[in-house]
């Protein structure tokens, strides 16, 4: 199969629709790494940290928490809150 391969999900089981850890590592890697940056789209998304609780708003597909640092993703082809994944508590960006 050709292309990007965003709208699959790989043999390791990784893909848009991972969940957790999965799907950050996904959007951090996505098509070399530039997707990660990209502001969402459908504009900025008001989310609550799912490690610590604080709200803080999710401006490109891939942010951090500021009050801890926890690294939160949401694929682009549903930037919705309620698609919002997390890395788990010690999760570090490479």
């Amino acid at each position: 199969m050709s292309g990007c391969g965003c709208n699959t999900v790989n043999d390791a089981g990784e893909g848009p629709f991972s969940k957790g850890k999965d799907l950050v590592e996904f959007v951090y890697n996505a098509h070399g790494g530039t997707v990660r940056d990209q502001a969402i789209m459908r504009g900025p998304i008001d989310a609550i940290c799912q490690g610590c609780g604080a709200p803080f708003i999710l401006e490109t597909y891939l942010g951090t928490c500021p009050a801890c640092g926890g690294v939160h993703a949401v694929a682009p082809m549903n930037p919705t809150v309620e698609n919002i994944q997390f890395a788990g508590k010690d999760y570090k960006l490479p």
